[in-house]
């Protein structure tokens, strides 16, 4: 049965992918491509619409305001952190779209590359430290809670969500 901690991390799978796809094409821009404007488009379309308004919004929203409310059960409360590392991410695709916007291949490639990494350390925390953390502090009310929060989101946001879900089927294609 899904929770909400197994549906999140099962969004990072689709996440890495992505980030994945951001790696290997700043590869080929360092090795003589020109940037793809309709790649570059939908990888950022794809961070803002999955990863930050479908992903990030139910981890800030959901997960993150129900673990401030069980603070006493945690050693210690990185919400802060992974909240500010979204905002780093945010600022990353800011300057990513304008490097595309400006045809800039070096400030594509920066940021680009700073987003992959930011993501892939995020994500790793989350998944191994974050999550587990969440799941020994919060109980199975607030879980249950959580996890009702977490489908009405979803709901709401189903056709933002299979839209970009379509990019990254795309790109396991384009990697076969």
């Amino acid at each position: 049965m899904a929770t909400a901690l197994t549906m999140l991390s099962d969004e990072h799978q689709n996440i890495l992918k992505v980030i994945d796809a951001l790696s290997e094409e700043c590869d080929a821009l360092q090795s003589g491509k020109k940037i793809d404007g309709d790649f570059f488009s939908k990888a950022i379309g794809f961070a803002r619409g999955y990863a930050d308004k479908f992903h990030h919004a139910k981890e800030e929203e959901i997960l993150f305001v129900e673990l401030c409310k069980n603070e006493a059960q945690m050693h210690c409360n990185p919400t802060q952190q992974m909240v500010y590392e979204h905002e780093l991410g945010r600022g990353f695709i800011r300057r990513l779209e304008k490097g595309v916007e400006d045809k800039n291949k070096k400030m594509v490639i920066e940021n680009a590359r700073g987003y992959v990494q930011l993501l892939r350390d995020h994500i790793f925390k989350e998944e191994n430290i974050l999550y587990p953390m969440a799941d020994k502090a919060l109980s199975k009310e607030a879980k249950k809670k959580m996890l009702e929060k977490f489908k009405q989101a979803e709901k709401k946001l189903i056709a933002e969500r299979d839209k970009h879900l379509l990019f990254v089927r795309k790109l396991e294609k384009r990697a076969l």
